[in-house]
């Protein structure tokens, strides 16, 4: 037999001999003197059933009815019970916890001995409990002293409810069972429903956990209905004007936590000296700049009914864009030049809109894969991507990616390009058909030139120019990449091109510009940008525009059209340069761009007035179409018609001395602007003109026509 076999612990004991043991007082109850009179049974040693004592589990309630002791025994009995029901809860309370019930048994059995346990515990505890021998079979009762002791029937104990506890009078540590609470969750209002009292009164078993969710439902569907009756009841009214409703949205707002809070200082528009004071220990708390532009949001949503007495709209919107840029970290130039473009509440979700990053996209290219096989090879790396939308049949949206999604085989292999969503616009516009000479006027890092190589299925010629020749290695590199092999690569400044070449049957401008549209990729436009970039840029955007116009072929069979895009949102960068090409170029006219979505272009801005024409043109916006800022405007460009010179009246008096045969063409008069004339042609051409010949002199000039009239 092995060492574990030999300490191995034997079989549990029957349940006979644990009444037995039951039976017995307890050794540590009785004392030293008491403990030696009690005779152990030899069944097992003396180590063993003290350690048996020891452990709760051990102790095992009996459901039977003794039926013989002697009257001095069963009058001891109650107080031995009382105790050991103390440690029994005790213990259960500890190692079972609340969903046993074992143990509750002997406190329904002694429930009517509650008079006898109280004498017992107020008497004098020098009349302690001698012990007994023998088994708990051998002891016998007289069945009136039986009837007496137990009374009555056993009753079963109710768990859903405290009232009938019976109190326990402990003399030393108190159970966790003895004089519980009547409610584990105390209410905030006694006047309940029923349910609701049903539901508290007690703690969450496995019983009425189904009820209590049923009646939670069953609230929750009562308050929902008369919500939707106060709203009939408020559309059946009809009669609430747009203060009125303003007043509701108030109310709401504050409701929510969102207006004037319980403790809270009424709001007051801090004046001009105060704005500074703050600027000069620092600025406002974050909280307070918040709640000062959500404030004036408001005040300037209904200016007449929330505006304080005295002061101007002008005071409202000046603080409002002073906050505006000290929490979004704007200069007030251009937070002020942002601003005016939206309405008031609109601003706030442009400026928000810039600090949350675009969605990553990418455009396939057509010309070595199709966009499902692309898209399930991405798949198939743990690239979780779908299609951009309906208006474009090349690009994907990534929302997540286990592999860096520009380091791939596929992008490698030119499968696809990272590219924004919004750059694939001036190229749907242009719609670029194979065969073409197209011009791309800045055209770094080869985004869109890659695109419109794809579209013209490697067919005709694309022109891609940058004026920047250190990014031209990354057009170079992308064109490569891509397999693009209709594509030449220049670097020359694009208000030269006329004169480099011409004649192109399309041509793509995607001029150079702030950048506020693409705000939320370069941060650095927050602060950089002042009043005179926007004047140079314009300057700049307006002669490119007139470039392009007259680099495209206004008898082109298939073509004739000019795109013009930029990254920014600003007027003075699109409507006010286009207005301005019309102007300057008649034979210029716009037309539709074939975007089935995004905003057209302003008419009128801040006293401006520009080209009813201008409506045809698209703006696109971060907090309305989820990508970066755009302007695209698309121009077909028509032959140019001589105009008609008005016939001079012949109604002039003629001198009687002059005769008419006398006034004739005078080739040598004219010859200096013939000259001049032809040059600008050639010009217009890009050819070089030969120089300039010496004119006649005007004195010779006039001495042949003396002569002639001698």
């Amino acid at each position: 037999m092995g060492r574990r076999a030999k300490t191995k612990q034997g079989d549990p004991a029957p349940l006979l001999e644990v009444q037995d043991n039951a039976g017995r007082p307890s050794q540590k109850k009785l004392g030293k003197r008491k403990a030696e009179d009690v005779e152990v049974p030899g069944k097992r040693p003396t180590k063993k059933a003290r350690e048996g004592e020891g452990k709760p589990t051990k102790v095992v309630p009996t459901k039977s009815k003794p039926k013989g002791p002697s009257k001095g025994e069963a009058k001891a009995k109650p107080a031995k019970s009382e105790k050991a029901n103390q440690k029994k809860a005790h213990f259960e309370d500890e190692d079972e916890g609340a969903g046993s019930s074992e143990g509750w048994e002997d406190v329904e059995d002694n429930e009517n001995l509650q008079a006898q346990a109280k004498t017992l515990f107020h008497g004098s505890d020098d009349d302690e409990y001698v012990g007994f021998e023998g088994d708990l079979n051998d002891l016998e009762m007289d069945a009136d002293e039986d009837d007496d002791l137990l009374g009555g029937p056993a009753q079963e104990l109710d768990l859903g409810s405290d009232d009938d506890e019976p109190e326990l009078p402990t003399k030393g540590k108190k159970s966790k069972q003895h004089e519980r609470p009547l409610k584990i969750i105390p209410t905030g209002s006694d006047a309940s429903s029923d349910e609701s009292d049903e539901d508290e009164d007690g703690p969450i078993t496995m019983k009425n956990m189904e009820a209590r969710s049923r009646a939670l439902d069953a609230r929750a569907a009562r308050e929902a209905e008369l919500d939707a009756e106060e709203l009939r009841q408020a559309a059946l009214a009809g009669e609430m004007s747009d203060d009125d409703f303003a007043d509701v949205d108030d109310v709401d707002m504050d409701e929510q936590g969102e207006g004037v809070e319980e403790g809270e200082e009424a709001f007051e528009l801090p004046s001009a000296e105060e704005l500074e004071e703050e600027k000069k220990r620092g600025g406002p708390d974050v909280h307070t700049v918040q709640r000062r532009m959500r404030e004036c949001v408001r005040v300037l949503g209904n200016f007449r009914r929330f505006a304080a007495k005295g002061r101007a709209r002008s005071e409202y919107v000046q603080t409002l864009i002073s906050d505006i840029a000290s929490y979004y970290g704007y200069n007030e130039f251009l937070a002020e030049k942002l601003f005016q473009l939206f309405p008031v509440a609109e601003a706030i979700e442009f400026f928000e809109a810039n600090e949350v990053p675009r969605p990553v996209t990418i455009r396939t290219n057509t010309l070595r894969t199709r966009r499902r096989d692309l898209a399930q090879a991405l798949i198939n790396r743990g690239v979780n991507l779908e299609p951009i939308g309906k208006w474009t049949n090349v690009g994907l949206q990534v929302f997540e990616s286990s592999v860096p999604i520009g380091a791939t085989p596929e992008y490698l292999a030119g499968h696809y390009m990272l590219q924004a969503a919004s750059s694939f616009l001036p190229v749907i516009a242009l719609a670029p058909q194979p065969g073409e000479r197209v011009l791309d006027m800045a055209s770094a890092p080869g985004g869109k030139t890659t695109h419109m190589a794809a579209l013209m299925q490697n067919t005709g010629v694309v022109f891609a120019n940058d004026a920047n020749k250190a990014r031209t290695k990354s057009l170079t590199a992308n064109v490569h990449r891509l397999g693009c092999k209709n594509v030449v690569v220049c670097s020359y400044d694009g208000r030269e091109f006329p004169k480099v070449i011409g004649g192109f049957d399309r041509v793509l401008l995607d001029a150079p510009c702030s950048g506020t549209g693409v705000i939320s990729k370069d941060a650095s436009v927050k602060t950089n940008k002042s009043e005179r970039d926007f004047t140079l840029l314009s300057h700049l955007q307006k002669q490119l525009i007139l470039c392009a116009i007259d680099s495209v072929q206004a008898d082109s069979k298939t073509g004739g059209f000019l795109v013009y895009s930029t990254c920014s949102v600003t007027v003075d960068e699109n409507e006010a340069v286009v207005d301005y090409a019309l102007r300057k170029r008649p034979n210029v006219k716009l037309v539709e761009t074939g975007l089935e979505f995004g905003r057209p272009g302003y008419t009128s801005f801040r006293g401006k007035t520009f080209s009813d024409k201008l409506s045809l043109t698209r703006r696109f916006y971060p907090h309305v179409h989820n990508m970066d800022g755009f302007y695209v405007a698309k121009f077909k460009v028509e032959r140019r018609t001589k105009v008609k010179a008005a016939p001079e009246a012949e109604t002039k008096d003629v001198d009687a001395g002059v005769e008419v045969a006398s006034v004739a063409f005078n080739g040598d008069e004219d010859k200096p602007y013939l000259e001049e004339m032809k040059r600008k042609r050639m010009k217009q051409k890009g050819l070089r003109p030969p120089p300039r010949s010496k004119p006649a002199a005007p004195e010779t000039a006039q001495g042949k026509a003396v002569e002639a009239a001698a």
